[in-house]
């Protein structure tokens, strides 16, 4: 089992960038493929970032492509999400996810969540 807890949300003006991070529990870190979702008020839980167990594979959302970087140190049992060129659009609840199976842009098949990071981007 995983827990898995965010942190890095603020507020930041358009333009701007944050650094969210996942912090995980558990010895078997370095197995799980790690992802990112966002939740706006009133839209349903979308896609954004993920990285396969070893780091060697990313995969991004079309809407942060170019924006946004995932990165992982498994040896600190973290991953990041770098995001750069904020726009207001990116306002919404963050959270990290966690599976060992292969990753999926559907939030229904990863197993593991963390509580969520607020991210507001100003106009």
């Amino acid at each position: 089992q995983v827990q898995l807890v965010e942190s890095g949300g603020g507020l930041v003006q358009a333009g701007g960038s944050l650094r969210l991070s996942c912090a995980a529990s558990g010895r078997t870190f370095s197995s799980y493929n790690m992802g990112w979702f966002r939740q706006a008020p009133g839209k349903e839980r979308e896609f954004v970032a993920a990285i396969t167990w070893s780091g060697s594979s990313t995969y991004f959302a079309n809407s942060v492509k170019g924006r946004f970087t995932i990165s992982r140190d498994n040896a600190k049992n973290l991953v990041y999400l770098q995001m750069n060129s904020l726009k207001p659009e990116d306002t919404a609840v963050y959270y990290c996810a966690a599976d060992p199976k292969r990753y999926s842009v559907l939030p229904n098949n990863w197993d593991y969540w963390g509580q969520g990071t607020q991210v507001t981007v100003s106009s």
